[in-house]
């Protein structure tokens, strides 16, 4: 750790996290300078997608920012998973409440804030079909069933009844498993035609997609539900 101008310890810093949001900061000074905004510590100009200030050390509120700059990551659907959870547990390492103990109330709770919202966004961005929401969301569209804008699709509401009916005349673990392992595989198909999609900017077939992903794994816990079930005394 080494001290900021306040004379406390400045919270140490990985280099892959630096790196990252000195980067970001940078960019946005340089594409929009009228983006930053004042350090509430220090008043130095810090940028709104900065987690602490170049100038203090001292955490910062979180920004308008979506998740995937939360983390570093730019909007896509097709994600390194490693990539992501080096990122994030670095973060997470900066925003460990032992390293804010002995800070003012107000950083404490700024560092708790931003804390919550990087594991929003990670439990976000790890996920394919939160991923693929969220990314249409951004968009404007919406593909939850209950609240969405979108009719539902009839090859989807088909494929789901004729697969429930299935589940439902499945009288062996045998055949339970085979219907589940049908499920998944399908979601490995769905996933890929998801990056396809997202790579074209066809955010029709990625909400259609997005739907049936979200059947998809609706049904293979119905599936493991069952299969419990059977092997329960």
């Amino acid at each position: 750790m080494g001290r900021g101008p306040r004379g406390g310890l400045r919270p140490h810093r990985s280099r892959l996290v630096r790196t990252e949001f000195e980067t970001m900061t940078a960019a946005a000074q340089k594409a929009n300078p009228d983006g930053l905004q004042p350090c509430w510590s220090c008043k130095g100009p810090v940028a709104s997608t900065a987690m602490f200030c170049a100038t203090c050390g001292a955490v910062q509120p979180p920004g308008q920012g979506d998740r995937f700059t939360r983390l570093g990551l730019a909007r896509d659907f097709d994600v390194d998973r490693g990539d992501l959870d080096r990122r994030y547990f670095a973060l997470q390492r900066d925003l460990h409440p032992d390293r804010f103990a002995t800070r003012a109330a107000r950083e404490r709770e700024i560092s708790l804030q931003q804390s919550t919202s990087l594991n929003e966004a990670y439990e976000t961005v790890k996920s394919p079909l939160r991923r693929a929401e969220y990314l249409l969301s951004l968009n404007g569209v919406t593909v939850n069933a209950e609240t969405g804008n979108r009719p539902a699709d009839p090859d989807v509401l088909m494929e789901a009844m004729e697969s429930r009916e299935a589940l439902a005349e499945a009288e062996t673990e045998a055949e339970i498993a085979a219907l589940a392992e049908q499920a998944r595989d399908n979601q490995r198909h769905c996933l890929d035609a998801l990056t396809v999609a997202f790579r074209a900017d066809d955010l029709d077939a990625a909400a259609r997609l997005a739907t049936r992903l979200k059947y998809l794994a609706t049904f293979t816990e119905e599936a493991r539900g069952r299969a419990r079930a059977r092997r329960a005394p």
